[in-house]
């Protein structure tokens, strides 16, 4: 069973510069990161987007779907920013016959302290695992795109009701 894992960017790919800078998308660290976790899992990684998920538009998120409809694994990863994650996992409910998984960071892959490792390695299993449906893997609980909302003020994901 091979796994699509589609990165857009988001926090999981930012890189700042120094304390004082902004910060750009750079390139993906899902790699890196399944290689260093030895996962042998049938995978392929392929980069879509590069942007901070407050800057994805309705257009972009077609290319998502679009791309998620093309591939041929019915087992599809995402990599997105937190902010807009509920509303592309909302646009991506209408897919049939996959398993959608959504994760994200909260802290950059590239930081030390990142919960970025934990999340991909969780939703790498997630996704292996759940039915067909659209979810968000996150901090180690997965919720269904249709009952989940992000928590700002706690930095986290929770059920709506």
């Amino acid at each position: 069973m091979k796994i699509t894992i589609l990165t857009t960017g988001g926090t999981f790919d930012k890189i700042y510069f120094d304390a004082n800078s902004d910060y750009k998308i750079g390139d993906t660290c899902v790699s890196s990161i399944l290689e260093e976790g030895n996962v042998t899992s049938d995978y392929e990684i392929l980069s879509i987007l590069k942007k901070d998920s407050l800057d994805i538009t309705e257009s972009e998120r077609k290319i998502i779907k679009d791309a998620v409809k093309k591939c041929e694994s019915t087992r599809i990863l995402i990599t997105h920013g937190t902010d807009t994650m509920v509303e592309t996992a909302k646009f991506l409910s209408d897919i049939d016959n996959k398993t959608i998984v959504l994760t994200g960071s909260m802290q950059p892959a590239r930081f030390k302290n990142s919960d970025a490792t934990f999340n991909i390695g969780f939703a790498l299993s997630a996704v292996s695992t759940l039915d067909f449906g659209v979810y968000i893997a996150i901090n180690g609980k997965v919720f269904n795109h249709d009952n989940v909302k992000k928590n700002i003020d706690l930095g986290k994901f929770e059920n709506k009701v």
